[in-house]
């Protein structure tokens, strides 16, 4: 099987890809690789475990978002041989390309937690992070009445860096809205040393955080959860302590990382990431390749919002390089982080590589605003939806 160009992940960074590249080249041979029936619209599950929507508006058939004119190739990617330009898929098949896209994702390793796995869903544990736990947080936010709720981050890259203390917000505007807030304990834990990495949101994090009263604790790396006993066992990054929580109620972003097959291939960095120019996203050593989204080694934060802005850098540029010129389209890091800190308040983190702020809107961002906080439960899933997806934007 050969195709000129092979996109592998059919998810936001994927389909915005192929349907850009489609949009100016409609001639052009392209196949997505990508096994999954199903579509999701990820940052708006924070919003499901807060109660404000249904799982099911986060989902889409993925056969209605592959872009007229591409191929879909349904099969998960099992190796690499750059030096053939050829894929292998899981069923043995062979896929060669003149030019490859990886949009891959991000890999969600519940078991670098023990006992997480095996917790969540069960023992007062849940978690937003995928479609068949987000509905769960709900009920246990909803059903809590007293006791300590306790909200996780691990240290490395997740899906947008401030998800995480998101839904403790909400949780916390929830438990006062229904009278129970006196009787809660809620607890924050992070591994970082901060709130947040861009100094002029986290002030202001600060400050939300003071008002409603959470218990932050700084460089906790969750290690293990204790189902039966209720109790979350982490390492303190500073003093190499062991640290016991009991909680009642504890949601868990579970530790993340590249995929398996992209760490254990000749594309990834020391660490595991696609190893890409920052600017450009053309892989380091292997010129044909691109790689963009949650998969590539780009120091910035995983978002949806920072994949609207790489993908016209990385279509121009691979166009240039179909074309043999210089590729010119330069990406300064841009990302964005909607911080929910309320059911009626957002702050909208805009920023670049320099963790400079890059603010579209004429006001301080930087504010909780009931505006912005409009603009990600409708403004930003019809741009996803119409806009990313279909090429437009």
């Amino acid at each position: 099987m050969q195709h000129n160009i092979v996109i592998v992940g059919g998810g936001t960074s994927g389909i915005t890809v192929a349907a850009q590249l489609l949009k100016y080249r409609p001639d052009l041979d392209i196949a997505i690789i990508e096994p999954s029936e199903k579509h999701y619209y990820q940052p708006m599950w924070t919003l499901v475990g807060g109660g404000m929507f249904d799982r099911s508006q986060s989902e889409r058939n993925e056969e209605d978002f592959i872009p007229k004119g591409a191929t879909w190739i349904r099969d998960f990617v099992d190796s690499f041989d750059p030096s053939e330009k050829t894929i292998v898929l899981r069923s043995g098949e062979k896929v060669r390309y003149n030019h490859l896209v990886v949009a891959a994702g991000i890999q969600l390793n519940w078991d670098q937690v023990k006992g997480l796995k095996e917790a969540v869903g069960h023992d007062g544990v849940c978690s937003n992070y995928s479609f068949q736990t987000v509905a769960q947080t709900w009920e246990y936010i909803r059903d809590f009445k007293s006791g300590t709720a306790l909200f996780t981050q691990p240290s490395g890259a997740v899906k947008c860096g401030g998800a995480p203390q998101k839904i403790c917000y909400l949780a916390d505007d929830h438990f006062r809205k229904a009278g129970v807030r006196e009787n809660v304990n809620v607890m924050f834990t992070i591994a970082a040393a901060k709130i947040f990495a861009v100094d002029r949101y986290a002030r202001e994090l600060e400050k939300v955080i003071a008002k409603k009263g959470i218990d932050v604790r700084y460089q906790h790396e969750l290690v293990e959860i204790r189902g039966e006993s209720k109790e979350a066992v982490y390492l303190r990054l500073d003093n190499e302590q062991e640290v016991v929580i009991k909680y009642d109620m504890a949601h868990v972003t579970p530790p993340m990382g590249p995929p398996n097959f992209i760490r254990n291939s000749p594309l990834s960095d020391k660490d595991g990431w696609v190893n890409v120019d920052s600017k450009t996203l053309q892989h380091k050593t292997y010129p044909e390749i691109f790689g963009i989204g949650d998969a590539s080694n780009l120091p910035t934060s995983k978002t949806a919002a920072a994949i609207r802005k790489q993908a016209p850098v990385l279509v121009a540029n691979l166009l240039s390089a179909i074309d043999d010129q210089p590729l010119e389209a330069v990406y300064d890091g841009y990302t964005s982080c909607p911080l929910v800190t309320g059911y009626d308040s957002l702050i909208l983190a805009e920023f670049d590589y320099d963790k400079k702020p890059q603010e579209t809107f004429p006001v301080d961002q930087s504010i909780p605003r009931f505006s912005m906080l409009l603009l990600k439960k409708y403004g930003l899933p019809n741009l996803y939806w119409h806009g990313m997806l279909r090429g437009r934007v």
